[in-house]
């Protein structure tokens, strides 16, 4: 079983969204990622290389990039955005993966 840990910029992107969406990402968090983060899903895939994580996890329009620490079992919540249409947004501003 894997730890959760969110970044400080992880839950500031956070502060924007609703209470009720706010509980729907950490919810899906909890349920996705404490096993198996490293196994590709259809809401779950490896990025290519970038500056922001390794990994997303699709949550209705929202996106979670994370990195995962095997060695110490942890799960680092890098950030989280919100995609409309091919654009995603990370604190309301654009941001190209």
């Amino acid at each position: 079983m894997f730890a959760i840990d969110f970044t400080e910029s992880a839950i500031e992107d956070m502060r924007s969204f609703s209470k009720t969406d706010q509980v729907l990402i950490f919810d899906a968090v909890e349920q996705q990622l404490t096993h198996q983060p490293l196994t590709p899903t259809r809401s779950r895939k490896p990025l290519r290389p970038n500056d922001l994580s390794q990994w997303e996890v699709r949550v209705r329009e929202y996106r979670i990039f994370y990195d995962v620490d095997e060695s110490t079992a942890h799960v680092i919540v890098k950030a989280v955005g919100v995609k409309q249409r091919n654009v995603l947004f990370i604190r309301e501003r654009e941001y190209r993966l």
